[in-house]
């Protein structure tokens, strides 16, 4: 198998008087697709939010890319999240004025990317999600299912060795939900390293992985033959 792209060891992260995680330790491997399945409250946002580099923990140490990353805050820590991981949100966060095609190329606008790099790469990000032909559209024009794939080409656009998708069917019918897991599986047999975060039994069960979370720790680590 290939080397780990991430690897935790004992993570935990402490609030005032609560405890969301308890010496969380899990790899992922490189073309893994990944779900981490809890219920609300149980603490699987909390150990998204340190793996996806938008918060550190209080202890414990988190590789990412052989890198360690779970001592560095601020800025350091939001470069490595531009470069090495990609969003996707249950209420999209698409920008209401600005087209498909401008909300994908803004990650590479802080990125420093060129005009002509943003362009070419959002547009394949864009084709790469079937919505080459709505890529002049702002949100408003676009349906929900539409509005994720857009997204989803956001994420992408950078080239991410991870892609968090934080319950991504939750603001979608049942049949445009299924859509949406079935690109992201399409998306992993191209070798994209994909983590879905889900309280529903349904959505975990498109993984190859399931981590369930209760408590803050992790109860089950099963694979699927």
């Amino acid at each position: 198998m290939s080397k780990p792209v991430l690897e935790v060891q004992e993570i935990s992260k402490i609030f005032p008087g609560v405890v969301a995680n308890h010496d969380v330790s899990l790899s992922l491997h490189s073309g893994e697709i990944l779900a981490l399945l809890g219920e609300n409250g149980a603490g699987k946002s909390t150990l998204m939010n340190i793996i996806g580099c938008l918060d550190t923990p209080s202890g414990g140490t988190y590789h990412l890319n052989n890198k360690e990353v779970s001592t560095l805050e601020g800025d350091e820590l939001a470069v490595i999240r531009n470069k090495e991981i990609g969003f996707v949100f249950q209420n999209f966060h698409l920008l209401a004025r600005n087209s498909a095609l401008d909300n994908v190329m803004l990650p590479m606008k802080y990125a420093g990317a060129s005009k002509e790099d943003q362009l070419k790469r959002a547009k394949d990000a864009l084709f790469q999600v079937g919505l080459e032909s709505r890529m002049d559209h702002q949100p408003s024009e676009l349906s929900g299912g539409q509005q994720q794939r857009v997204a989803i080409a956001r994420a992408l656009v950078n080239n991410p060795s991870i892609l968090f998708a934080d319950e991504p069917t939750g603001n979608l019918d049942s049949q445009t939900g299924q859509d949406v897991i079935q690109l992201f599986q399409d998306l992993n047999h191209q070798g994209q390293t994909i983590i879905l975060i889900t309280h529903e039994n349904k959505i975990a069960a498109e993984a190859k992985r399931t981590i369930f979370i209760k408590d803050g720790l992790i109860e089950s680590d099963t694979r699927k033959e």
